[in-house]
């Protein structure tokens, strides 16, 4: 796969011609690649030139313009052939600082009636997780497309109405999981598929950060409308709103969904008042005796955020894109044992000296998976799949089983933490 050609940047800066340039050089690679081509979920992306024909414009709705919202709205307006017809949110300051950004859209305090607009062919949902089951489905049994950001559903039950509405539908469907268009993670794909690492053991991820993860509120009542993620009525905090996204990619390079998973989650620092933890972790086994550990808090950010996948002949560590490979011992073990004595390895131990070698992280660098910079973590990539498949009328395969996986994995988790239990993967979820 020639990533030269990605590293493109993708910046704010970069003049429209060269962001259309870039997604040409994309579709270049991604319809020369073996690895796109055996993905059933990827679709090569092309560029459209924006205006040339109306046929080719794709008209979209953006329920939503908070945090995620917002930066979803600058990438549609860097996108071509894509038109913003309306935006929508039930809180104003939002609403009326997204339609600064787009003069010609129309506004909507209520999603329901910007679904009835004419001429609207697909939404974007960015608003807190209880609402986007009911969203998708009604943005469904409207006859839009859908991308919805993560996580897929509040409940399981919601992520198997979603997955039971659109089965029933011809419709585009895109869960917000940027990490399967990002160019570094579908190079670590490729290895892990050839085998570069040998077979996965254990996967581990982390997400830590430190901050109260709030957001100021101008009045009281404002305070649950602004600050969902921290209240368990409308969100499940760290989990659906960090780990769904480690736990997709385990998911996706697994190739499976977790058997059961176990853990424990607190409180233990921000006592203010807030009802999802701070402090995460959970351990989730899946086939064939693999492990995938999770941690998040949100009280020490020495450690940031990596998803570390590792087998017996190295390690690859997707989010700063590097591999770090390893020379095993040969299997089995007592092969080794033999030739160490033989070769007098053992000879001599000096008295009071050690017996052992400690098992210290390796000070190596390792190798870059991708060469240059890209500053897309996959998410602009992910907005222009979105409009070409609208274009096109090709939903992309195996996005839903992708939203599925991930939304019940973290859900999952939350009440194994919550009712200190192992929890299994719901039987006859249908995806």
């Amino acid at each position: 796969m020639d990533f030269e050609r990605l590293s493109y940047s993708l910046s704010e800066s970069t003049p429209r011609a060269g962001r259309r340039e870039f997604l040409k050089r994309l579709a270049v690679v991604a319809g020369s690649s073996a690895l796109l081509a055996d993905l059933p979920w990827w679709v090569p992306l092309r560029a459209q030139p924006a205006g040339e024909s109306p046929s080719d414009r794709v008209h979209v709705g953006l329920i939503g313009v908070g945090g995620r919202g917002s930066l979803h709205l600058a990438h549609l307006l860097r996108t071509p052939g894509v038109e913003i017809a309306a935006l929508c949110d039930d809180y104003p300051p939002h609403l009326q600082a997204g339609l600064a950004k787009v003069p010609g859209a129309k506004g909507f305090a209520d999603y329901r009636q910007m679904l009835d607009m004419p001429g609207l062919d697909g939404v974007l949902i960015a608003t807190p997780l209880y609402l986007h089951a009911r969203m998708c489905l009604d943005a469904f049994s409207a006859g839009k497309h859908v991308f919805c950001e993560k996580s897929l559903a509040y409940t399981v039950e919601e992520c198997q109405a979603v997955a039971d509405a659109h089965r029933a539908s011809s419709k585009v469907f895109q869960i917000g999981h940027q990490r399967m268009f990002s160019p570094v993670f579908l190079r670590a794909l490729e290895l892990v598929k050839n085998g570069e690492i040998g077979q996965i053991t254990q996967i581990r991820a982390y997400w830590h950060r430190n901050g109260n993860w709030r957001n100021p509120v101008p009045d009281p009542s404002l305070e649950h409308r602004l600050n969902w993620r921290l209240y368990r009525a409308y969100s499940c905090g760290l989990m659906t709103e960090l780990a769904s996204h480690h736990m997709q990619v385990a998911n996706w390079f697994l190739g499976e969904q977790p058997i059961s998973c176990a853990g424990y989650g607190s409180i233990n620092y921000w006592k203010d008042g807030r009802e999802l933890y701070d402090n995460v972790n959970v351990v989730y086994r899946y086939p064939n005796g693999v492990h995938v550990v999770y941690d998040s808090l949100i009280s020490n950010r020495y450690y940031g955020l990596e998803i570390q996948v590792m087998g017996p002949k190295g390690t690859i560590e997707g989010e700063t894109g590097r591999l770090y490979a390893e020379n095993p011992p040969p299997a089995p073990g007592i092969v080794q044992l033999i030739n160490s004595i033989e070769h007098g390895v053992f000879d001599t131990i000096p008295i009071g000296g050690p017996t052992w070698v400690p098992d210290l992280k390796k000070d190596t660098k390792g190798s870059f998976l991708v060469p240059g910079k890209i500053d897309d973590d996959g998410t602009a990539i992910s907005i222009a799949a979105f409009a070409n498949a609208i274009r096109e009328g090709k939903p992309i395969p195996g996005m839903m089983e992708q939203a599925c996986r991930s939304g019940v994995a973290v859900l999952m988790g939350q009440t194994a933490m919550e009712e200190r239990r192992e929890v299994a993967w719901p039987e006859g979820f249908r995806i």
